[in-house]
Parts: structure tokens; sequence; C-alpha cells
């Protein structure tokens, strides 16, 4: 077998300008701002807030207090977000591709099967997108929350209201989807760049009243207020990371609009936006200590209340949005790379190639959403629950980005370790203070992570426990052929059968001969294989090896964000002497015997064996028509 290497290899940090084909315009800033800053950009309804008012270990209300928490979030949000995402980590991308997945994607093409990195570094990649899913649960519930509850102000009879409110607005979201969201998401950006341009505004007006906040900028302020406070500090960085959180979002939506216009709009606008929103408040509740029951909402003017209320829920609804469409993007990239059980994934555009609705991911996310508002019933409770999985998903991607820097942009290994020491110590802080509300909620994102990764490692030894047990009980394809194919009596017609491996012979032609006696005299055998790069060009997209007796070999490659369109590529691939409209697809599908022994236990074979019954089928995802496809039991011991 020929297989043709492609020229699409991972970039380093000195190809990021060949890697995003995006050209940046005012339109593409204006559409990065509905899509990419919508968590950390709605964090001023709640971040500070919280850090005065909680019932864990709040921080006493005074001047100096002030100025060290407001030291504290310029300072987190100016190295973590300005410094390493915009600056060092969108340096390192995939294809101008962003975000956990594609690096892993990266190190997965890079590193030897069976080395230690590889094995380290896929469980890792795996806890990374486990607790992106938990944030994915979180940052919409706690959102549209801090949004609604702004309601109080008008009157405190509409307190019973929140939560209800809050339900109201997040379950039509959800029922939304399946229409899909290119036209409202052309709504999203003007809605967000009027967002960051009030918000801006009203903390400049709150800045003006107490000019002296101003000197939180110096770093001094925040040194102080950690030793003034010692561990309560400590306590007080578990909801600082309020304010960084959606930062993984500039990352991982890189590929869609590329880096400049991210970093553009990040510097002049969203940036400075949230600076002076959150010294804004700063500044009012030093002037007006009972502005604390809500300085966000408190900034505006009595008369602007009302529609302050409102934009808010506008936006926390875009944040929800492109937290969700952010989800089911990465659970069409965990498919492709085999970490999780295929599902039905819907193209909800015909234009926009990432508009995808995955109702199975949609419904779970329904479901914990409501379940956690249900739950928790506030803003403020959700706070505690909020920042573990942030924190984890920004360690690993600092991992992630040393390994991507050493085994494919070439650094040295303290080179890189030391670019990226002074980040890691700080989430690693950041982590720790979060690891401490544990018992006040943060055991809901833990646990949701855990059971994700469990679903995840099982799924992904499961289908390698399925190619091995094919490699080991087929026999080898070339002597088949030779062997079998010359003696077989051959019927009118094309037969595609599908193999994990084309040294050995599909199971399905093995069984097709064996029970029938007869084979097509039109062979195709196609092995698909998974690169770990967003997109494969077209034409590189699969390679054709041509055997006797009318057999053919083809070898697909798909990209971890491409559609898997089996029938189109052969189509592509083979050209007119592709029946495609009589050829028979012939697969496979495993019928388990679980074995209680070995070094797999046994609860998670049950499981794999229950994820296996439930996957979309394979023929559904390859885009196979229905009434050409024959499939065979097969049954293996697990």
């Amino acid at each position: 077998m020929t297989v043709s290497k492609s020229n699409e290899s991972p970039l380093s940090e000195t190809d990021e300008g060949t890697a995003s084909p995006q050209k940046t315009t005012p339109l593409l800033i204006l559409a990065a701002l509905g899509v990419v800053f919508g968590d950390i950009g709605t964090s001023p309804l709640y971040a500070f807030k919280l850090i005065f008012v909680n019932d864990l270990h709040p921080i006493p209300l005074n001047d100096s207090n002030v100025l060290g928490v407001l030291s504290l979030f310029f300072w987190s949000i100016f190295m973590v977000v300005t410094v390493k995402y915009v600056f060092f980590i969108m340096r390192f991308n995939n294809k101008g591709e962003g975000g956990i997945m594609a690096l892993v994607g990266v190190m997965l093409t890079k590193l030897p099967e069976g080395s230690w990195q590889k094995a380290l570094l896929i469980p890792l990649g795996m806890l990374g997108a486990a607790f992106f899913y938990g944030d994915g649960v979180i940052t919409p519930a706690i959102s549209v929350l801090s949004a609604v509850e702004g309601l109080e102000l008008l009157s405190a009879d509409l307190k019973d209201y929140v939560v209800p409110i809050t339900l109201a607005i997040l379950i039509p979201l959800f029922l939304f989807q399946k229409q899909g969201t290119d036209r409202i998401g052309k709504l999203f950006g003007p809605i967000m760049f009027i967002w960051f341009l009030i918000i801006g505004i009203l903390g400049l007006a709150n800045i003006i009243q107490a000019p002296h906040v101003l000197q939180a900028l110096s770093p001094s302020y925040a040194l102080v207020f950690a030793l003034d406070h010692g561990a309560l500090s400590f306590f007080a960085l578990g909801s600082v990371v309020l304010c960084i959180t959606g930062a993984e979002a500039l990352y991982a939506d890189m590929g869609h609009f590329g880096p400049k216009s991210i970093r553009v709009a990040w510097l002049y606008l969203v940036f400075p936006a949230l600076i002076l929103n959150y010294f804004g408040q700063g500044a009012l509740v030093i002037t007006d200590a009972q502005a604390l029951s809500n300085p966000f909402f408190l900034l505006a003017p009595k008369w602007a209340l009302s529609p302050l209320i409102l934009l808010a829920t506008v936006a926390t609804v875009v944040a929800s949005q492109a937290v969700i469409t952010g989800t089911f993007s990465m659970t069409q990239q965990m498919i492709q790379l085999r970490f999780v059980p295929r599902m039905r994934v819907i193209f909800t555009s015909d234009e926009t190639k990432g508009q995808i609705y995955v109702p199975a991911v949609n419904n779970m996310l329904l479901v914990l959403v409501v379940l956690l508002v249900i739950l928790f019933q506030s803003a403020e409770a959700l706070g505690s629950a909020y920042g573990i999985a942030v924190i984890g998903t920004m360690l690993i991607t600092d991992i992630f980005a040393i390994a991507v820097a050493v085994y494919v942009a070439k650094w040295s290994l303290w080179r890189a370790i030391l670019g990226a020491s002074f980040f890691i110590l700080i989430d690693l802080i950041f982590f720790s203070a979060n690891a401490l509300k544990f018992l006040d909620g943060g055991w809901f994102p833990i646990g949701l992570s855990i059971i994700f990764f469990i679903i995840f490692s099982t799924w992904r030894r499961g289908v390698k426990e399925i190619i091995q047990h094919e490699n080991t009980t087929s026999v080898p394809f070339r002597p088949f052929v030779a062997e079998q194919l010359s003696a077989v009596r051959r019927v009118p017609g094309c037969a595609v059968f599908m193999t994990s491996n084309l040294f050995y012979t599909p199971k399905t032609m093995a069984l097709t001969i064996q029970n029938m006696g007869v084979l097509h005299e039109q062979v195709v055998c196609v092995n698909v294989t998974l690169r770990g790069i967003p997109h494969v060009n077209p034409s590189k997209q699969f390679d054709i090896t041509g055997l006797e007796y009318g057999v053919t070999e083809v070898t697909m490659f798909f990209g971890f964000k491409d559609e898997f369109n089996l029938p189109k590529v052969l189509s592509r691939a083979l050209g007119e002497q592709f029946p495609a409209k009589s050829a028979i697809y012939f697969l496979s599908h495993q019928v388990f015997d679980l074995q209680d022994k070995g070094s797999w236990a046994y609860w998670h074979k049950i499981l794999f064996a229950f994820l296996f019954r439930n996957a979309f089928p394979i023929s559904s995802y390859a885009k196979l028509p229905s009434n050409q496809v024959v499939q065979y039991g097969v049954r293996m011991k697990l």
C-alpha cells in the first residue's frame, strides 16, 4: 500500500501568519466580539461582587481592600489573558486552529505510538476536554442568573421570580439550537460591541467620582493586600479567577477569526472596557457601601437600570450560545479523534462549515444546566462551583503548549519550561485557591469532569481493543486476494468493505465469501485515517492502490473538523468507475462476550458495551445510503 504524505503539518509559532486564511477586517473583528468574548465579557456581572459578598470567606469592605482586589483583577487579566493567551499561547496552533483538542491533534501526529510522552499527554488531553464540558455547563447558568438577578433592584418582590425567569430564558435557548445559529449569530457582534461600549462608559463615569482607584494599577496594592490578609487573600483568589473565565475561548476560537482579529478586539475594546468597569465598580462601593448589593447594575443611573438589565440578559444569552456552540465543536473533534462515541452531527449551515448541532450533547447540557440552576438558585452560590474546571483547562493547555514548543517548534526543553513556568505557577495558585471550595460547590464540576473522563478513556481503550482483535484474528490481505479471489465466483456490482488496517483482510469480505460463496466484480477496500489536523486538503484526501482481480484499496484522510462523508470522497477518488448509486457497503458490528478477567475492570467493559450499543451507527455517521448497506454481526470476547 502506498500512502501519500500530506504537506499539511502542524504549525509552530513562526508559521502563524500562513495558518489563518482570514484577513483582519472590521467585520471579522465585530464577529469575533460576538463569539469569542461573551464569557469573559459578562464576568463583571458577578466577579467583583463575589469577592466581598459570599458565605465562605468574604473580604471586609474598605478602601485598601478594594484597591487590593482591583489590583489583583487587573494583573490577573493582564498576565493570564493578555500576556499568556493573546501573546504567547496563540502563537502555537494546529494549521491555524487553537484549543486543547487542536494541541492534542498535534501530539497524536508527532509522537510515536507507545511512547511515554503520548501515554501521558493523551489522558491529560481527555481531562482537559472533560474540564471544558464542566465549564460549558456552569457558564450559561451563572451568566444568565447574574443578569436576571438585576430585577431585584427594580422590586424586591421579583426575587422569587429570578430562577423561573432564568429557566424560561435558558430552556428555549437550548431548544432553538436545532434551527442553527447562523442567522442570529450575525447579530452577536453588534450586541457585544454595544455591551462593551456601555460597560466601559459606566465604569469610566464612576471612576471620575473616585479617581484614586486608578492607583490599583500598581502591583504593589495586590502585594500589600496579600501580605495584610494572609490566608484570607488566598481564599479571595478563588473568586478573583472569575474575572478570567472565558480566556480559553480566545484560543479555542482562533481558527474561526484568526489571531490578529482576536488580538485587535481584545486590546482595543474588550480589555479596556473590562478594566474600566471593574475599576468603576470599585469606585462605586468606595463612595457608597450600600452599592455592594449589586455594584454592576448600580453603576447605571436609575433611569437606565431597566435597559441595562435587558442588555445584560441578551449579552449572557450570547455568552451562553458561544459556550454551547463551542461544546458542539469540541464534541465533533473528539468523535473524529476517537475520544467519544459517534454521535449525530447536523450541519446547520451550507455556507459556514463550523455551524453544527449535536442533539445528544445539547440535550445533556440542557438537563445539567437546568439541574444546576435549581440546585444552586443564585449566582453567588454558583460562584463557589465556578473556577476549578476553568483553571484545570488552563493548566493542561500550559502543559500541551510546552509539548508543542518542544516537539513541533523544536524549542529546547529548558527554554519551553522556563517560558511557561511563570504562567503555570499562576494557574497552580488559582487552582489551589479554587480547590478549597470543593465542598461548597466545587464538587459539581470536578465530579462532572471525572464522569466525562471515565467515558472518554473507556471509549478510547475499547476502540483500541476492537482494532487489536481485528488485526489478530484476520489473515493478511494480499495473500488472501491471490488465493481466494482467483477461485470465488464473481457477480456484477461493486462492494465496499471497511477495514481498520489494509494489511489485513476485512472481516466482512471473508464472511461474504464464506457465507455466500460469491463476491462482486468490483471490490473497494476502504481504510479511514484520522489526521491530527483540522482539515485535510480535498485534493490530498485519498490515496489509491490498484490490485489484481478488480480490487482497489483506498486510504481516506480526514481532519478532526472535516465532515465524514464516505460516498462523496469515494466518488471524488474513483470518479466514473465508482457506481455511487448501486455500490453495496459491507460493515461489521461487534457483539461482545464480556469476560470477568484480564487487565480491564469488568465495570469498564460493561460501560464500553453500553456506549458501543448506543453510539450513532457508522452507516449514518459516514452518510451511507441506508438501502445500500449490509451489516454482519461479529462476536468478540472483551
